[in-house]
């Protein structure tokens, strides 16, 4: 629903809001219940939180230079956050959404509005719940329009835009699965299925009915907007006998190129075109869309599995009437395809859509993120390795989540809440690729970095081998980064930025961390009030990989973070 632009105050379901004014784009309204729901998969039935009843949740449509304002509602026991994730909310930071980051959560009965502009974005994001797992049912589709009159910058207009949402389907609670592997110090139970817009597809025992289709004209194209919303994997994904075009991800447009398999991390999401093309010697088949994990963790700590939906070419035909074609997927370990695809991602790098990356470095940071270890408590029994307790950290550094808002405490200077001294490199260098050492203790705090307004940043992320090698898909709230430069082993500080591209990196805000391998990134922080940045496997995040910057106004009033609206919710 829109208003009229400009609107500076009004009521909106009870909650007085002032907003500032705005001289482009439309205000547009919606409001999320969180409710519980019984859906059945996989032959199973269990009532799962969703918002207004659907699984996945609504479509959030808007366009660049909208204003967002909704309404979120919890009727659920668990508490509730969402998070608008990848958008830059410049200076609505209360609006960002983690829990005990820029907000307490929303309790039971209570709600709280969320509002927000879309600024110098276009594409696809994605919203979910940002407390605990609850995001395994809460998510939804944030399509971003280009501004009215403004096309789309490649050549073909789509006959039709349809968003694929991944996800992870679990039979039982995925709440009482991380608070018993919390409790245990092992890792999570695995996912029972991956799901493309809430369906399983044909490949899992009882689930042929829950299949999505994608019906297509012979010559049209087609929008696709892939959104990975699972909780813990990477995914490859491919549709048979068809090509993609990569045009966009993260909501920002990159150069195009064809792809018949696109590599997807948690939380990013990448925008691709498709000509509706049938074989000519097999018009009639059945073309499944499939999608697999991308994991070089050890056998039965990810779900390996398949899932499928179907591109239908009218006059539709019943799947086990028509020829079957699958497409080929690489191998669930393939780091050598995951670095190729990664390279070719640059961005357009116009005068219309540039690529604004820092040519020089304010301040220079080198953060090691991997698994670790914390050692069992006294008088209890853990399952983790050598009957310690698993955790995950940057800079060997285990976040713990405060009992009070980051950004409240900030914007309040409420002391004792967090530390500023979060270490810019590891206080002990080891060879982070190689042979781990004996000792994979970690230490914990709630620590930060403290920024500047406008500082130009560099952040090298560097994989450890420490309980192996795995990609981190790692998150950056507030901001799009530029990926300046990524390899593999242990970055090398002497020879490796004379290879950075500086012209037109891809700009993201999710990067996967190669396995046993680094990537640099570049950001100008020029948004004020405290920002997460973190793994966007859902399980890491949970055993402490993660961290917060903390960046400062500027000294004019729209560099300055905006006040707590009257509603935000209390710890």
């Amino acid at each position: 629903m829109e208003a009229p632009p400009g609107l500076a105050l009004l009521l909106f379901f009870g909650t007085l809001l002032v907003l500032p004014q705005s001289s482009h784009g439309a205000t547009r309204y919606y409001t999320f219940n969180v409710t519980m729901q019984n859906v059945t998969r996989l032959c199973t039935t269990r009532a799962i939180p969703t918002v207004n009843g659907k699984f996945p949740g609504p479509k959030i449509v808007t366009r660049e230079g909208d204003r967002v304002v909704v309404k979120v509602v919890n009727n659920v026991k668990d508490n509730v956050t969402i998070h608008w994730h990848g958008v830059r909310q410049l200076r609505t930071g209360w609006s960002d959404g983690p829990a005990y980051v820029t907000q307490c959560p929303i309790r039971t009965g209570q709600s709280y509005v969320y509002n927000f502009t879309i600024t110098g974005q276009r594409g696809t994001l994605l919203w979910h719940a940002h407390v605990s797992w609850m995001r395994a049912t809460l998510y939804g589709p944030i399509v971003i329009l280009p501004k009215r009159g403004v096309p789309y910058p490649f050549p073909v207009k789509p006959y039709k835009e349809v968003p694929i949402i991944f996800g992870e389907w679990f039979k039982t609670d995925p709440e009482a699965i991380i608070a018993q592997a919390l409790k245990t110090g092992a890792g999570p139970n695995v996912s029972d299925a991956f799901t493309i817009n809430g369906l399983p597809g044909p490949l899992y025992n009882c689930s042929s009915k829950d299949t999505f289709k994608l019906k297509v004209q012979p010559g049209k194209w087609y929008l696709l907007r892939l959104i990975n919303a699972a909780l813990n994997e990477d995914l490859f994904f491919s549709i048979a006998n068809h090509t993609l075009t990569v045009v966009d991800v993260d909501a920002a447009y990159v150069k195009p190129f064809h792809a018949d398999v696109v590599l997807i991390t948690p939380g990013q999401t990448t925008n691709v075109l498709l000509r509706a093309e049938p074989d000519a010697g097999c018009p009639a088949a059945t073309h499944l869309m499939l999608a697999r994990p991308y994991s070089t963790g050890q056998p039965g700590t990810f779900d390996n599995t398949t899932v499928a939906a179907v591109l239908e070419y009218a006059p539709p035909g019943h799947i086990k009437s028509l020829p079957l074609l699958r497409p080929p997927l690489p191998t669930l370990n393939d780091t050598a395809f995951a670095a190729n695809y990664s390279a070719k991602l640059r961005s357009l790098a116009t005068p219309e859509y540039p690529a604004n990356v820092p040519r020089g470095v304010d301040r220079s940071f080198f953060f090691t993120v991997g698994l670790g270890t914390n050692p069992c408590p006294a008088n209890r029994t853990c399952q983790g390795p050598n009957g310690s307790m698993f955790t995950a950290s940057m800079n060997n550094v285990s976040f713990g989540m405060p009992t009070t808002a980051l950004l409240q405490a900030h914007y309040s200077n409420i002391a004792g809440v967090y530390a500023t001294d979060f270490p810019a490199a590891p206080l002990e260098a080891f060879n982070y690729t190689g042979t781990p050492p004996n000792n994979t203790h970690v230490s914990n705090g709630t620590k930060v970095v403290e920024l500047q307004y406008n500082t130009s940043v560099e952040v090298v992320l560097q994989g450890t081998s420490i309980l192996g090698a795995e990609s981190h898909p790692l998150h950056l709230h507030g901001f799009d980064f530029f990926v300046v430069g990524q390899g593999f082993g242990n970055y090398d500080s002497s020879k490796d930025p004379a290879k950075f591209n500086l012209v037109d990196p891809v700009q993201r805000n999710t990067v996967g961390v190669p396995a046993a391998g680094w990537v640099a990134i570049r950001f100008f922080a020029d948004n004020p009030g405290v920002w997460f940045m973190h793994c966007h496997l859902e399980v890491h995040t949970s055993w402490g990989l993660k961290m917060a910057w903390v960046v400062n106004d500027g000294p004019l009033p729209e560099q300055k973070l905006m006040p707590p609206p009257a509603d935000l919710p209390k710890c």
